[in-house]
């Protein structure tokens, strides 16, 4: 069984690479967007367990949070309501 925190962290790459090709495909994000994107990604999924601190690994999901809540700024030009 998959705890909250696996699901979390998929929620989070899932949103990342639909809002990756949703802001592409409405023109609301450039190659150039993509490419530093993909480049912060790809930074925080090689360094993060080089990090000499025990629980480094576990702040890769928070991390590709954190680069969904600014994709959805930069696509939306807003906050999302939930409500």
């Amino acid at each position: 069984m998959y705890g909250s925190p696996y699901v979390a962290a998929l929620v989070a790459q899932v949103a990342f690479v639909i809002l990756l090709g949703y802001g592409y495909a409405w023109r609301e994000l450039t190659g150039r967007h993509l490419a530093f994107f993909i480049f912060l990604w790809l930074v925080a999924r090689i360094g993060f367990p080089h990090i000499p601190f025990e629980s480094a690994h576990a702040m890769f999901s928070p991390f590709v949070a954190i680069l969904d809540i600014a994709l959805v700024l930069m696509i939306f030009k807003a906050d999302v309501p939930l409500t």
